[in-house]
Protein backbone atom coordinates (compact mmCIF):
# COMPACT_ATOMS: atom_id res chain seq x y z
CA UNK A 1 0.00 0.00 0.00
CA UNK A 2 1.54 3.11 -0.67
CA UNK A 3 0.39 6.28 0.97
CA UNK A 4 1.57 10.06 0.36
CA UNK A 5 3.75 10.84 3.41
CA UNK A 6 3.05 14.68 4.74
CA UNK A 7 5.32 16.45 7.25
CA UNK A 8 3.43 18.61 10.01
CA UNK A 9 5.80 20.00 12.67
CA UNK A 10 3.44 20.81 14.64
CA UNK A 11 1.12 17.42 14.44
CA UNK A 12 0.64 16.82 18.66
CA UNK A 13 1.80 12.80 17.94
CA UNK A 14 4.97 11.76 15.65
CA UNK A 15 2.07 10.00 13.12
CA UNK A 16 -0.92 10.04 11.84
CA UNK A 17 -2.97 8.66 9.45
CA UNK A 18 -6.16 10.29 8.13
CA UNK A 19 -7.04 8.67 4.92
CA UNK A 20 -5.11 8.54 2.05
CA UNK A 21 -2.49 10.30 3.93
CA UNK A 22 -0.09 9.52 6.50
CA UNK A 23 0.97 12.95 8.42
CA UNK A 24 4.25 12.60 10.19
CA UNK A 25 5.71 15.13 12.60
CA UNK A 26 9.68 14.80 11.27
CA UNK A 27 11.46 14.25 7.56
CA UNK A 28 13.55 11.69 10.12
CA UNK A 29 10.47 9.79 10.72
CA UNK A 30 9.85 8.46 6.87
CA UNK A 31 12.92 5.92 7.40
CA UNK A 32 10.76 4.53 10.58
CA UNK A 33 9.11 1.53 8.78
CA UNK A 34 7.71 0.34 12.10
CA UNK A 35 5.81 3.87 12.45
CA UNK A 36 5.02 3.68 9.11
CA UNK A 37 3.64 0.31 9.28
CA UNK A 38 1.89 1.20 11.80
CA UNK A 39 0.18 4.15 10.34
CA UNK A 40 -0.57 2.03 6.72
CA UNK A 41 -2.98 -0.58 9.43
CA UNK A 42 -4.54 2.55 10.29
CA UNK A 43 -5.29 3.60 6.76
CA UNK A 44 -6.23 -0.12 5.87
CA UNK A 45 -8.49 -0.17 8.70
CA UNK A 46 -10.10 3.12 7.71
CA UNK A 47 -10.50 1.46 4.26
CA UNK A 48 -12.30 -1.65 5.77
CA UNK A 49 -14.88 0.82 7.46
CA UNK A 50 -15.57 3.10 4.37
CA UNK A 51 -13.28 5.80 6.53
CA UNK A 52 -15.53 7.85 8.32
CA UNK A 53 -17.06 5.58 10.32
CA UNK A 54 -13.90 4.38 11.37
CA UNK A 55 -13.37 7.99 12.90
CA UNK A 56 -16.74 7.68 14.55
CA UNK A 57 -15.77 4.34 15.95
CA UNK A 58 -12.13 5.29 17.32
CA UNK A 59 -13.38 8.27 18.72
CA UNK A 60 -16.18 6.60 20.79
CA UNK A 61 -13.92 3.78 21.91
CA UNK A 62 -11.42 6.44 23.22
CA UNK A 63 -14.12 7.88 25.16
CA UNK A 64 -15.35 4.83 26.96
CA UNK A 65 -11.78 3.72 27.10
CA UNK A 66 -11.33 7.46 29.17
CA UNK A 67 -14.13 6.56 31.42
CA UNK A 68 -13.06 3.00 32.08
CA UNK A 69 -9.00 3.62 32.18
CA UNK A 70 -9.59 7.09 33.88
CA UNK A 71 -5.80 7.54 32.26
CA UNK A 72 -5.20 9.07 28.54
CA UNK A 73 -2.44 6.99 27.96
CA UNK A 74 -4.28 4.00 28.78
CA UNK A 75 -7.21 4.62 26.76
CA UNK A 76 -5.64 5.38 24.01
CA UNK A 77 -3.39 2.23 23.88
CA UNK A 78 -6.76 0.49 24.47
CA UNK A 79 -8.31 1.54 21.13
CA UNK A 80 -9.02 -1.25 19.53
CA UNK A 81 -7.91 -0.34 16.46
CA UNK A 82 -4.29 0.98 18.36
CA UNK A 83 -4.10 -2.57 19.83
CA UNK A 84 -4.22 -4.23 15.93
CA UNK A 85 -1.50 -1.35 14.71
CA UNK A 86 0.93 -1.69 18.00
CA UNK A 87 0.29 -5.60 17.70
CA UNK A 88 1.68 -5.88 14.27
CA UNK A 89 3.84 -2.34 13.51
CA UNK A 90 6.87 -4.69 13.80
CA UNK A 91 5.84 -7.40 10.99
CA UNK A 92 6.30 -5.43 7.61
CA UNK A 93 4.20 -8.03 5.63
CA UNK A 94 1.43 -7.63 8.33
CA UNK A 95 -0.53 -5.93 5.17
CA UNK A 96 -0.24 -8.87 3.17
CA UNK A 97 -0.35 -11.36 4.56
CA UNK A 98 -2.87 -10.60 7.66
CA UNK A 99 -6.46 -10.62 8.21
CA UNK A 100 -8.70 -8.09 7.16
CA UNK A 101 -10.66 -6.69 10.12
CA UNK A 102 -7.84 -7.86 12.13
CA UNK A 103 -9.25 -5.01 14.54
CA UNK A 104 -12.19 -7.40 15.50
CA UNK A 105 -10.51 -9.82 17.17
CA UNK A 106 -9.35 -6.96 20.39
CA UNK A 107 -12.94 -6.05 21.04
Amino acid sequence: MRAPIIIIKKLPAAGMAIFPFILLKSERFKKDMEMINHEKIHLRQQLELLVFPFYIFYFFNYLINLFKYRNHNRAYRNIIFEKEAYDHETDLDYLRTGHWYGWIAKI
